[in-house]
């Protein structure tokens, strides 16, 4: 566990739950949060420090995912507020210093996204259906996963055709920046197009 894992267990740790709650938009019972990520139900212990999947389908995020996952559900109990989406959608360059999505090895595999679906509506759909994603109206193709209560993130498809190649992109929501540091939203970014890989 890094030095910034332990610090984010600790301050949890002393936090009122009852406000964590209303600001996060999670629940608490026997002394966990119960965190909604794609669909699924995550216990968060701050006493025992362990995040643990409550259905099975869970498991691969915390086995496949767990260094997008663990430091940004942590993050997101302590830093998250109690408002609501604006329903202003910004591409992740569109943040203060979201030029990081477009460097190096922070650059989003969005391209892996159009080359698995670039001739696949239905699959790209399905395939969003199966994290609880909301079908939206952008591109030719698109859904709104959930990969933390207040942070939804939109993936966008367009097929490819005789003209252009498929290509797929990436908007959040702007109140993003409130709730979590940018290298936080970077993580949930990431994992979002992972796991639609």
């Amino acid at each position: 566990m890094g030095t910034g894992e332990e610090k984010a267990w600790e301050n949890l740790y002393s936090l009122n739950p009852s406000d964590v709650c209303r600001k996060a938009g999670v629940t608490y019972d026997n002394d966990s949060y119960i965190l909604k990520s794609l669909g699924m139900d995550f216990s968060v212990h701050p006493g025992k420090r362990e995040i643990k999947n409550i259905q099975p389908e869970g498991e691969i995020i915390l086995r496949k995912y767990s260094y997008f996952f663990n430091l940004s559900a942590l993050c997101y109990l302590l830093n998250s507020k109690d408002i609501p989406l604006s329903g202003k959608l910004v591409k992740p360059e569109g943040l203060k210093g979201g030029e990081i999505f477009f460097r190096g090895s922070h650059v989003l595999p969005l391209d892996k996204i159009a080359d698995k679906y670039g001739n696949d509506k239905a699959y790209f759909i399905e395939k969003g259906k199966n994290f609880n994603g909301n079908i939206m109206n952008y591109g030719d193709a698109s859904v709104e996963l959930l990969p933390l209560p207040r942070i939804p993130v939109t993936l966008i498809l367009w097929l490819s055709d005789d003209e252009f190649p498929a290509r797929a992109e990436m908007l959040l929501d702007s109140t993003c920046e409130q709730h979590l540091p940018l290298d936080i939203i970077w993580s949930i970014a990431m994992m979002s197009v992972l796991v639609m890989l």
